[in-house]
């Protein structure tokens, strides 16, 4: 199928910098092109098809990631200025391949009413089961989106958690597949940590999903920090990997929303005026 400009013109994640090696090469896919990647001895990441015609893809560093665009990009990076904070740590949680559209790990990131369900005893609990009200805004200058003031209940809200909290969230779409979660910091009530999901679209049905994390925390290693993440995600691809269809549908009649989606409706809204159809359900 001819891939929409949308979504071909678009930057897309294929690995986070900690885990390549300088002078090693790697092989992915990007919207079902196979491509080649990796850093030279002196660290400079380059990527290029792999079909043979060695054709070389545009390629970005930024936010502790690689990436590449197939296409020619009309617009720059979004600003995520936590990354340069010098009190914060910054790492990678995991890169883990998921048998789902990168649109469902988006929608399924910018859910709260599985909280209680999925990440029992963690992120929520019953009877901790209603989402409260919030304000899905439309930033029409950068074309994102944000749910502001979000709140649910949390017995165990990160790995430096001690006890229950009324979590803060800030969700924020800033690409069709990256998202952005601001979060409450365990550590700092004052400030907000931040988890990033870029997602990198291998065909219309499988991806790979980024992680990474900017925290205020001078107590946990970062193996712990990992495995409190990598649980929560654990618990989610059980999820996604059996949800039908693995494609994202655009049409609010075949998956009805309820007050607690209005960040996922205003997230398919958002798609479909942009035109995107890679990773949507279309019904046969």
């Amino acid at each position: 199928m001819e891939i929409e400009a949308a979504v071909w013109n678009e930057w897309y994640p294929v690995a986070v910098e900690a885990d390549l090696k300088n002078g090693s090469q790697y092989r992915t896919r990007v919207l079902g092109c196979e491509i080649e990647y990796g850093r030279d001895a002196d660290g400079v990441f380059s990527a290029r098809l792999a079909d043979g015609s060695g054709t070389s893809c545009r390629t970005q560093t930024c936010y502790h990631t690689h990436w590449i665009s197939l296409g020619q990009p009309d617009k720059g990076f979004f600003a995520l200025p936590e990354f340069n904070e010098s009190d914060r740590r910054v790492l990678g949680l995991g890169s883990m391949q998921i048998h789902a559209s990168g649109l469902r790990v988006v929608e399924n990131f910018l859910d709260m009413a599985h909280f209680p369900y999925v990440h029992g005893g963690l992120l929520g609990e019953v009877p901790h089961t209603d989402v409260k009200p919030y304000q899905v805004v439309l930033d029409k200058e950068n074309d994102e989106i944000f749910a502001n003031d979000c709140s649910f209940y949390q017995p165990m809200a990160g790995a430096a958690a001690t006890g229950g909290i009324d979590a803060q969230y800030i969700y924020r779409v800033v690409r069709p597949l990256a998202s952005i979660l601001y979060k409450t910091s365990v550590s700092d009530s004052t400030r907000r940590d931040v988890i990033c999901l870029f997602t990198q679209p291998l065909s219309e049905d499988w991806c790979v999903a980024h992680l990474l994390l900017a925290c205020i925390d001078d107590v946990h290693t970062d193996s712990e920090l990992r495995l409190f993440q990598q649980t929560i995600v654990g618990q989610d691809l059980m999820i996604l990997s059996n949800h039908l269809p693995r494609t994202l549908p655009l049409d609010p009649k075949f998956e009805v929303p309820t007050r607690a989606d209005a960040m996922s409706a205003a997230y398919r809204r958002w798609l479909s005026d942009k035109g995107v159809v890679y990773g949507t359900y279309r019904a046969a």
